[in-house]
């Protein structure tokens, strides 16, 4: 019998050591961002991680617990040890592996490996494949080989393989094997009270990166699975819900329905470019660098930029929902990948066909990724035009035609469709794994000079399709709406999912239907992708009711504020507050003015749990 306890305690010893290794990895890959942090700080992220090791040991525990204990009752041969074998060394496989994936997601995302990485993969897995695709895959490959390898030779070492089973009594044994199973179900649980263990156990720091550290991967892993399987409820309860609905129904308010007018006509064309992953970090006048993007300063002069505004959230199927039904990120879901609940939200498309617009979509890529779609079918969209519509010889990239393909496509469909016009052109170009037609602009294989180099070759494309698209007659009654879908970790390596830095985008009104008076001016309010939709609408004299988490970013009477959230964080913005809130945490974990008042960083927080609050809750509703 005491052979058998030793045998149990060994067994999770191995495991233990395991996740300490795994934990090590990650943060020798990450040592930069662990720059500061001491030595203490750093060996707590061991101690305070351990809860959530061990209730992953005792998951990986059932099975071999199970079996030595039926074997144990059973009067015939006693397990084989290569079963125990296959099951540890098939686990030891299946973590290496989602921890070299953690370190890929969380050097693209910011965030811990999650639900949506495996769901994305399942659904569109060539696109999947393409966004990892700058990752150093030798090195990440070669990482987890070596874990393997490493678990292998320590697992010889210290898990005892021989299932001897002891001579003991019929009772001895139930009462040794009830003993056994109670206290692997109370580590599993990793707690004596009605709640069981959870992330949070895990954080100590206000240092996002050692809390992070500390996390247990494959058992967050598996509770985004369940949590994102289950029925869905609302995670982030913080208010009373008529009190959230009122801080979010006074944040919209305004004492007067008015606008800036800054259009030649009320019924011009609209075309809106959604530039991939156009962070202000490589717009010069958003203070990001100088000649990224040479081109888009030269919009500017021309049109009406607005140079405080936010992305919704961090992906692009959170960011063409933002543009074009005016929605917010829902953190943790996706709206546009259920269809049920996206064909219930307004959206601009069909608000133009309503009012006598043709509507159409322009995609290099798939239009079935993330389900666009069904969303663009579900909206009135007239014509889908994507990467089957394009010959295969001008398939450049691994997502589809490169930007130069897809604006010409565009011109010669706009010359044949009646007016006015709304279309929507998503570019891809400025996407991993940022290979290009063309020589690059900046030389060099290093990533941030990579992704430089093909946001100045969007640039470039968007200059040549301006630069044509005046010789059109067309032009001159046309709108363009230059906005990025999200902002991106590069070139300045603004990783930190909770870094406002990291979702500032440029927003630019341009062309000839601008008021010659309004052309090169700057608009400083404090605003959201969301806030398109309004502010587009009131141009045009088109009702914008519709559209309730949206605001006239050109009425002076509108509020100054931005929301964003990531996979389970949130962040809200204010005149001289901005703050940054951890779902798992649960506690604020970036606070960007130190000196502004408890009041106004209070107000802040509020105002971010309010709106998190209602978003779900009419996620959840439709």
């Amino acid at each position: 019998m005491l052979r058998s306890l030793y045998s149990f305690i060994r067994y999770f010893l191995f495991w233990l050591l395991f996740f300490a290794i795994t934990r090590a990895t990650f943060e020798i890959y990450f040592n930069k961002k662990l720059h500061g942090a001491t030595f203490g700080d750093i060996a707590k992220t061991y101690f305070y991680g351990i809860r959530l090791d061990l209730s992953a040991t005792a998951y990986i525990a059932i099975v071999p617990l199970l079996v030595f204990i039926i074997n144990w009752f059973n009067k015939g041969n006693h397990v084989k040890s290569i079963w125990l074998k296959v099951h540890t060394w098939f686990c030891l496989v299946v973590i290496s592996f989602i921890a070299v994936v953690d370190i890929g997601i969380f050097t693209e995302w910011g965030t811990k490996v999650n639900f949506r990485v495996f769901d994305t993969l399942y659904n569109s897995p060539a696109e999947s494949m393409s966004s990892t695709a700058s990752s150093p895959i030798a090195l990440n490959l070669t990482i987890g080989a070596l874990l393997v390898l490493t678990g292998i030779v320590l697992s010889n070492f210290i898990i005892d393989y021989s299932f001897k089973k002891p001579v003991e009594t019929k009772t001895a044994k139930i009462l040794f094997s009830i003993g056994l199973v109670l206290v692997n179900f109370l580590i599993l649980r990793g707690s004596l009270y009605k709640a069981p263990v959870d992330q949070s156990a895990a954080y100590f720091s206000d240092n996002q990166i050692l809390d992070i550290s500390a996390e247990n991967t494959e058992w967050n892993l598996a509770n985004d699975v369940f949590e994102n399987l289950r029925h869905p409820y609302n995670p982030y309860l913080f208010l009373p819900q008529t009190e959230a609905k009122k801080i979010v129904d006074e944040t919209f308010a305004v004492k007067k329905d008015t606008t800036l007018h800054l259009l030649t006509t009320d019924k011009p064309n609209i075309v809106i470019i959604q530039l991939e992953s156009f962070t202000a970090d490589v717009i010069q006048s958003l203070g990001g660098e100088k000649g990224d993007a040479p081109n888009f300063e030269k919009f500017i002069k021309n049109g009406v930029l607005f140079n405080n505004i936010y992305s919704a959230g961090d992906r692009t199927d959170k960011g063409i929902i933002a543009i074009l039904s005016g929605f917010p990120s829902q953190a943790i879901r996706s709206i546009i990948m259920d269809t049920v609940k996206q064909e219930k939200l307004p959206s601009l498309l069909t608000e133009f066909k309503d009012n006598g617009y043709t509507t159409s979509y322009f995609y290099g890529g798939t239009a079935e990724y993330m389900n666009f779609d069904n969303y663009m079918d579900d909206h009135k969209t007239d014509h889908i035009f994507d990467k089957k519509s394009i010959p295969k010889n001008q398939i450049g990239s691994t997502w589809g035609a490169h930007d130069n393909i897809l604006f010409s496509k565009h011109i010669n469909y706009l010359d044949t469709q009646p007016k006015p016009f709304f279309s929507l052109i998503q570019t891809l170009s400025n996407h991993e794994p940022f290979v290009l037609p063309v020589k690059p602009h900046f030389q060099g294989n290093d990533l941030p000079n990579m992704f430089r180099s093909t946001t100045w070759f969007t640039d470039s494309c968007l200059n040549a399709y301006f630069e044509e698209a005046k010789k059109h007659s067309w032009y001159k009654n046309t709108l363009f709406i230059l906005v990025a879908d999200h902002g991106h970790r590069l070139p300045k390596k603004t990783s930190a999912a909770y870094d406002p830095a990291k979702y500032h985008i440029p927003l630019l009104f341009f062309g000839d239907a601008i008021k010659p008076e309004y052309r090169g001016m700057q608009v400083n309010k404090l605003g959201n992708q969301t806030d398109i939709a309004a502010t587009l609408l009131a141009q045009l004299n088109m009702p914008q009711q519709k559209f309730k988490w949206s605001k006239n970013l050109l009425n002076p009477y509108s509020g100054e504020f931005a929301f964003f959230d990531w996979d389970n964080g949130f962040g809200f913005m204010l005149p001289g507050q901005a703050i940054s809130y951890d779902g798992t945490g649960k506690r604020t974990i970036y606070v960007r003015n130190k000196n502004a008042g408890k009041a106004l960083t209070n107000e802040t927080l509020l105002h971010g749990e309010a709106f998190m609050q209602r978003i779900f809750t009419e996620y959840l509703a439709d």
